[in-house]
């Protein structure tokens, strides 16, 4: 395809999926009311949520365009959600033709899992969202009340989500280069002490707030999958046809580039060809 076809056919998907996008962003606006509350729900589960007034969940805005930019945020998230299978297709089919066909096979299985495992993640953040939020608010002393910005609490639930939704994607992304011979399992079973320690840092840094419930709730399921990746891993390289394993070797150590059935040396000579006879038939020598 010529360059400036594929710069065009990649300007009309962009107009395609923006336009998708917009059209969410208004159903977005109108579902404002339950979206929000949706949203506010785990705040609401704490004892801080009625501090400021009794048997009713508040959260406070400072600015005077504060609580337009708040709506104006809920229906773009509302927009990016709904507007995913416009998008979502837009890309695929724009990637889908510099494909082969066992790569489109394995970019369908692939897409099939990632948007399950991106839910499950959100879906995790936003149970034990309420008891993470109880836990940070409890350090506060007991003569003073939390007034929580309502800016500043959505943007902890958005960052809440994404962290454990992306981070849910994390041992697919392992089976991907395993698949296409990027990573062995050998090399991550190696790694496997390591790769763990690092999930409990990461689940300890990434996380707002950093609190032990966050950090176990987040790093847990990785672990969990990491050993469901390794194991898929280990099973797929079962089924492979047998090649020489040069896993033992270590980093300084040549593999062989040379079978040992025979010894190696100058190749046996050919036999010699039988005597031309220079003589036409029926010639005699004198």
């Amino acid at each position: 395809m010529p360059l400036m076809e594929h710069l065009r056919e990649l300007r009309n998907r962009l107009v395609i999926a923006l336009l998708a996008m917009v059209v969410g962003i208004v159903v977005g606006f109108f579902v404002f009311d339950p979206v929000w509350a949706f949203i506010k729900e785990p705040f609401c589960e704490t004892p801080a949520a009625g501090q400021l007034r009794p048997g009713e969940c508040t959260l406070i805005f400072s600015g005077i365009f504060q609580s337009f930019f708040l709506t104006l945020k809920v229906a773009a998230l509302v927009g990016i959600v709904v507007s995913s299978p416009v998008w979502l297709y837009q890309i695929w089919a724009f990637v889908t033709p510099a494909l082969y066909r066992n790569e489109k096979k394995y970019s369908f299985a692939f897409l099939g899992l990632a948007i399950p495992l991106f839910l499950l993640g959100t879906a995790l953040a936003y149970f034990i969202m309420d008891t993470s939020l109880a836990i940070l608010l409890g350090f506060a002393p007991s003569d003073t009340v939390a007034a929580v910005q309502i800016d500043e609490y959505l943007s902890y639930v958005l960052i809440m989500l994404v962290i454990f939704g992306v981070s849910f994607e994390l041992p697919l992304l392992l089976v991907f280069l395993n698949i296409i011979g990027v990573l062995s399992h050998a090399t991550v079973k190696k790694h496997r002490r390591t790769v763990v320690f690092v999930m409990f840092v990461f689940g300890a840094v990434i996380t707002p707030g950093g609190d032990p419930l966050t950090m176990m709730a987040l790093a847990a399921p990785m672990v969990v999958l990491y050993f469901l990746a390794e194991g898929f891993m280990f099973l797929r390289e079962r089924r492979l046809p047998n090649t020489e394993d040069f896993s033992h070797l270590s980093d300084d150590e040549a593999s062989p580039l040379v079978e040992d059935h025979a010894p190696v040396g100058d190749p046996a000579p050919l036999d010699d060809p039988a005597p031309l006879d220079d003589d036409p038939p029926g010639s005699s020598k004198r």
